[in-house]
């Protein structure tokens, strides 16, 4: 298949810059994957699709304040570095701006020299190896001087760091947000677990290759970036459960979804596991666990439509997406969102 099959128009007012002011009041498209039929709701109204024999699958990755920005050492230059991968002892894998004046030997201070930094190496691609210096807690101190590093689609200002945090992120380490968990509330969790419905977190950290556009003419062609995931075996259990009583794994999320797809069993039973996991999933995909997916509507020519594509049909998906546009839904992180089941 040709990356251009995924293609869509949208409009760029559609794009949402700034979360809806309260979180389960965005759409809801649910879409049949079968017949394809869809229907308008909103997302306060799931707990109505769910029976207590399904169970919810979420991401519990936090997102790191990853963004910093500083100025060079001496000569005062602005730059921006943005963290990716912890690699130990205080070195990180960062991108960074401007690549020209940020090679290896370079000094960087942020903040009022709270936290200062050298270019200590450069990886294949262009990323660099950063040695930070700081005192007491490096976390703590990047919640002070950081910044939420939000997809390059959204020009404004965030105002409030936690709205792009969801309301259950416990395990720090994503340089983006599992958004399609973004639209629950603690009341509406509690009203789903109320129902008899099971609710399971897994943890994926979701890496800046979630944003990167397929290049490649044919979708094969196209090297998927890694991302660390791990299920617990309560969770693993869970899901063993839910499927040998007839329920359904309802997957929030395409992290979450690749995170059961990667560590699935042939025969779609799941035990605890953990590691890197590069699962690409396109139509011909055969999904081991999942059933449904709650998810937002994602750019065109991206991996994560072909993955929602796999699910539920390429026609099927590109005419809810028409759809959606139609109706003036909000598209992407803050915008709104689809339950294909």
């Amino acid at each position: 298949m040709k990356t251009s099959d995924f293609n869509y128009d949208l409009p760029k007012e559609l794009i949402a810059q700034t979360p809806i002011e309260r979180r389960d009041e965005s759409r809801l498209l649910t879409l049949d994957k079968v017949t394809g039929a869809w229907e308008h709701h909103h997302f306060y109204e799931l707990p109505d699709f769910l029976t207590e024999k399904d169970c919810l699958i979420l991401n519990d990755s936090r997102v790191l304040p990853a963004r910093l920005l500083g100025h060079r050492v001496p000569g005062g230059g602005a730059c921006e570095i943005l963290l990716l991968v912890d690699k130990g002892e205080g070195v990180w894998e960062c991108l960074v701006r401007p690549g020209k004046k940020l090679r290896p030997g370079a000094q960087v201070s942020f903040g009022n020299g709270e936290l200062t930094c050298e270019i200590v190496g450069e990886v294949e691609g262009g990323n660099r190896l950063v040695q930070f210096r700081y005192e007491g807690i490096f976390l703590e101190v990047l919640e002070r001087l950081g910044k939420m590093p939000l997809p390059p689609y959204i020009k404004e200002e965030l105002q409030d760091k936690e709205r792009y945090q969801t309301v259950y992120s416990k395990e720090l380490g994503s340089a983006a947000a599992p958004t399609a968990g973004l639209h629950f509330t603690k009341e509406l969790l509690e009203k789903i677990s109320a129902k008899g419905v099971g609710i399971g977190y897994v943890t994926l950290h979701v890496g800046l290759g979630t944003f990167r556009p397929v290049k490649e003419d044919e979708i094969t062609d196209h090297e998927m970036h890694s991302e660390y995931c791990t299920i617990s075996q309560e969770v693993a259990d869970l899901i063993n459960r839910t499927k040998a009583g007839g329920g359904r794994v309802i997957c929030v999320g395409t992290t979450s979804c690749r995170t059961v797809e990667s560590w699935a069993n042939e025969d779609g039973t799941m035990e605890a596991k953990s590691g890197w996991t590069n699962i690409y999933i396109y139509p011909g995909y055969r999904f081991k666990v999942l059933d449904a997916l709650i998810t937002n509507f994602h750019l065109p020519e991206s991996t994560l439509i072909m993955l929602v594509s796999a699910l539920a049909g390429r026609e099927h998906i590109l005419a809810a997406y028409n759809e959606a546009v139609k109706e003036r839904y909000r598209f992407f992180s803050f915008g709104d969102a689809m339950f294909i089941h």
